[in-house]
């Protein structure tokens, strides 16, 4: 089975972790985390897959009464789960890929809603590591790095984008990100 490790000690900022299927540990089971950055003092991320079944507008009045109420709502991560993180992506002005910015305020937010080719989304939280705690454990395996692809996030936000991602790898990762949750039941 090929894999995709990185070198650990790589800056894997604007990278996709995919949770490893053998990860059972519900916080991070079967997520897609996109690393917002990564250096010796740690990393942070989103999780991409964890749609909350609500809009921005429903979390507070100010946001409510925003341009930015019908901004899905995901769960970013066990970090600071009332922090909201605003995530922004268009295509990039060249047409050669898609530009993301990460982390921006809620005025330059609104400001930027009314470009085409915009795309948003709103997490509460965040996914952290300490200083080499990522790199440890990519080399135990938790994780599979994938690299970001502009049409990603235009994807199923679900479990289904996990199991995609994984099966784009080759087959044998295809196999096990389709396997049952209870291998008995096969």
């Amino acid at each position: 089975m090929s894999t995709r490790h990185s070198d650990p000690s790589a800056v894997l900022g604007g990278s996709l972790l995919l949770a490893h299927p053998s990860l059972r540990e519900e916080t991070f089971k079967h997520t897609v985390i996109l690393i917002a950055s990564h250096d010796s003092e740690g990393a942070m991320g989103v999780v991409l897959n964890r749609p909350l079944g609500k809009c921005l507008g429903e979390l507070s009045t100010e946001f409510g009464l925003s341009a930015l109420a019908n901004v899905p709502l995901f769960a970013g991560g066990p970090v600071q789960p009332s922090q909201v993180i605003l995530c922004v992506w268009r295509p990039h002005p060249d047409h050669d890929g898609f530009q993301l910015m990460f982390g921006i305020d809620p005025q330059r937010a609104e400001e930027l809603m009314s470009e085409e080719g915009v795309h948003m989304r709103a997490f509460l939280g965040y996914a952290g590591w300490t200083g080499g705690q990522l790199e440890d454990e990519l080399k135990r395996d938790t994780w599979v790095v994938s690299p970001l692809v502009a049409d990603l996030l235009e994807d199923s936000p679900n479990e289904q984008l996990w199991r995609d991602l994984l099966g784009q790898i080759d087959d044998d990762w295809k196999l096990l990100a389709n396997e049952p949750e209870d291998p008995s039941l096969n």
